[in-house]
C-alpha cells in the first residue's frame, strides 16, 4: 500500500523516485541510472559485439570527418563544440583528434548529468588531445545551457550523439528539440545521431544480451534507491524485459516484479506494493526513419541540411540548422 501523503524532497532524484514508484504503471527515469557503476556498466554495453549502436555511429564519424569538419568551421570561423551527454567521449575524440590536427579554431564544453563521467573525460582528454580547450559542464542539458553566455557572434555546434534522442517518445522529442532550436542563431548547428528502424531481432538483441549485462544497467536504477534512498530492493526478486514494436519504432525496457513482494523506501517514508509481474518502465529506445526525422524536424523549428550513415543504413547521423 502507498503513503497517501507527499514528503517534503531535498533533492530531485526523490521527486522523481517517489512520484514514478506511486503512478500506475510504475516507472523510473533511466537518466538516474548512471552514477559510478552505472556508467562503467554502459561502456561494457557499448563494447558488447550485439550492441551495434556504438560501433557503427563510430564508423560514420571516421569516414565523413572530413566533411562534417567542413561544415562544423564553416569557412574557418571559430566555434563552441557543445556535447550533450558527452560520456566517456570515445566517439567524438573521433572529431576532436581530426579538428585538432587540422588547426580548427573551437573549444568544447561537454555536458554531462554524471560529474565522475566529466572528470574521466576531461583527464583522458588532457593525455590523449594535448593542448584542446575542455570547459566541462556538470547538469541537466538545459541547466547547463541556459548557463551559456555567448557573444551572439560566437557561433555554437551542439552534438547529440549516441542516438541519446531515442530516450524520448516522439512529442517529448519534439519538445526538446524545439527547447535546443530556442538557444540556436541561425548560424548554428546541431548534429545528433539517429538509429535507424531495421530487423526487429536485431534490436532486441542489443537490449537483451545474455551475458546481463544491460540487466545488471537497468537494475543499477534499484541499487541506487538502496544506496542513497536507504531502500531495500531485492534485485533477485526482479527480472529485465525488453519489447520492441516495429510498427512505431519503439523500444521499452522495463523490471518485472517475479513475485508479490513489498519495498520500503527509509528516506521517503514510502511503503510499496509489488504484485507478482508487476513492471517498473525504465527506459525507451526510440528507432527512425528519413520521413520520422523530417517530420521531427519541421515541428521543431528546424531544417536537415544533409545526413550520414554506414554501408547498411543501421544508424545515421544528421545535421540541423534554424529554420528561417
Amino acid at each position: 500500500m502507498q503513503n497517501e501523503t507527499e514528503p517534503k524532497f531535498t533533492s530531485q532524484f526523490q521527486r522523481e523516485v517517489y512520484q514514478g514508484l506511486t503512478a500506475y504503471p510504475k516507472y523510473l527515469s533511466s537518466k538516474y541510472i548512471y552514477d559510478k557503476a552505472g556508467d562503467k556498466l554502459f561502456q561494457d554495453i557499448m563494447a558488447m559485439p550485439t550492441y551495434y549502436l556504438t560501433d557503427t555511429e563510430f564508423l560514420i564519424l571516421e569516414k565523413h570527418k572530413e566533411e562534417i569538419a567542413s561544415y562544423f568551421s564553416n569557412g574557418d570561423s571559430f566555434f563552441h563544440l557543445i556535447e550533450m551527454g558527452a560520456g566517456d567521449g570515445k566517439k567524438t575524440k573521433i572529431l576532436l583528434r581530426h579538428f585538432t590536427e587540422k588547426d580548427i579554431n573551437f573549444t568544447f564544453r561537454p555536458i554531462d548529468i554524471s560529474q565522475n563521467a566529466l572528470d574521466s573525460l576531461k583527464k583522458n582528454l588532457e593525455i590523449e588531445i594535448p593542448g584542446l580547450k575542455t570547459e566541462p559542464l556538470q547538469g541537466t542539458y538545459f541547466e547547463t545551457l541556459e548557463t551559456l553566455h555567448f557573444n551572439s557572434e560566437e557561433r555554437k555546434v551542439i552534438l547529440f550523439l549516441g542516438s541519446n534522442i531515442g530516450n524520448l517518445l516522439h512529442e517529448q522529442a519534439i519538445e526538446f528539440l524545439s527547447k535546443v532550436q530556442s538557444y540556436m542563431q541561425p548560424n548554428d548547428l546541431l548534429f545528433i545521431g539517429f538509429d535507424q528502424k531495421k530487423n526487429p531481432q536485431t534490436i532486441l538483441n542489443a537490449y537483451n544480451d545474455q551475458e546481463g549485462i544491460t540487466a545488471a544497467f537497468n537494475k543499477n536504477l534499484l541499487v541506487r534507491i538502496n544506496r542513497e534512498l536507504h531502500a531495500n530492493f531485492k534485485l533477485d526478486k526482479f527480472i529485465h524485459w525488453e519489447v520492441y514494436d516495429p510498427e512505431t519504432g519503439t523500444a521499452k525496457s522495463f523490471l518485472v516484479s517475479k513475485e508479490n513482494q513489498k519495498v520500503h523506501i527509509a528516506d521517503l517514508g514510502l511503503n510499496l506494493s509489488f504484485e507478482a509481474w508487476e513492471t517498473i518502465h525504465t527506459e525507451i529506445s526510440q528507432k527512425y526513419d528519413d520521413q520520422t526525422v523530417k517530420w521531427l524536424a519541421e515541428k521543431s523549428g528546424l531544417q536537415v541540411i544533409t545526413e550520414f550513415t554506414d554501408s547498411t543504413n543501421y544508424y545515421k547521423n544528421y545535421l540541423f540548422k534554424k529554420s528561417v
